[in-house]
């Protein structure tokens, strides 16, 4: 095996010299999360507010109101059943912004520390990995608040009728579910990364997927009717084919880095062709010496 030319200078470095590299760049994503939580809580989306404070609106009441807009129904009313309700909402509004900021800054630091550790195939392999879970993930980031969310919210409505209440939803309880759903959704996209990690680790294997995908599309289909109970047919064919596609996707790209499993060859009479073990020195039939 070809020696990692990085692969000396990491060994250089001693124990307490690694953990500081990782403290030091752990800070820069830690620092982008303080600054974005920081600016979309106080800072403001317009600076028409100069002439007119009481215009004052932060940049996260301005995504929040996007978000309402977008997805809320118009016979939905939010209520805020406490004084510190819109506090918190733009406090944990503002975190889980953070978070999203800080995510790409953070998968770019933890590469770069484990780099200088890894083969060059290796390093592709994990940029390879990096860089379609990226993909995934904001996909679903997308397909959850624009298709998922909205299918979510009306199937939860005909509730409300046949309790004979008015929906009428706390104001953190809605945007809870919205940030909810969204994340769930862009992890689910992800599955096929997963999926091929598995399979290259030797954990699992796709035959197994593969024989049972009947059952799997069944179960998978049970879910889309539980998570979208009150809408048509159309939808729930969208959202299941969508499943699917994932499904799918997540099996052949697995292949790809599934190692062949060669078949067991059993020890023959080279004289006879009978079956035999390979401790034995004669054959058990015709009796000759195999040496």
């Amino acid at each position: 095996m070809t020696s990692n030319p990085n692969s000396a200078k990491d060994n250089s470095m001693t124990f307490w010299e690694h953990i500081n590299e990782l403290s030091r760049r752990l800070k820069i994503p830690l620092y982008v999360l303080i600054i974005t939580t920081i600016v979309a809580t106080v800072f403001p989306a317009s600076f028409s507010f100069s002439d007119n404070p009481t215009t004052y609106e932060p940049l996260i009441a301005l995504i929040l109101r996007i978000i309402r807009e977008r997805v809320l129904p118009s016979d939905v009313k939010l209520i805020g059943f406490e004084f510190v309700a819109p506090i918190e909402l733009y406090l944990v509004s503002s975190f889980f912004l953070g978070l999203a900021a800080m995510a790409p800054v953070l998968a770019y630091e933890i590469f770069k520390f484990v780099s200088p550790g890894l083969y060059p195939h290796e390093r592709r392999e994990l940029l390879h990995f990096m860089t379609f879970f990226s993909i995934l993930f904001i996909g679903g980031i997308l397909a959850g608040f624009f298709i998922i969310v909205p299918f979510g919210i009306s199937a939860l409505l005909p509730f409300f009728r046949l309790a004979g209440a008015e929906p009428l939803i706390s104001v953190t309880s809605f945007y809870y579910f919205v940030f909810f759903l969204t994340l769930a959704t862009g992890a689910l996209f992800t599955f096929p990364v997963f999926l091929a990690l598995l399979v290259k680790l030797g954990i699992t294997r796709t035959d197994s997927f593969k024989k049972n995908r009947k059952y799997i599309y069944v179960a998978l289909l049970a879910l889309v009717f539980i998570i979208t109970p009150g809408e048509g047919g159309l939808a729930n064919l969208a959202l299941f084919s969508i499943i699917i596609l994932l499904f799918e996707a997540g099996i052949f790209f697995a292949s790809r880095y599934e190692k062949k499993v060669e078949p067991i060859k059993t020890p023959k009479c080279k004289y006879c062709g009978e079956s035999m073990s390979a401790r034995l020195i004669f054959c058990p039939k015709c009796g000759r010496s195999q040496k």
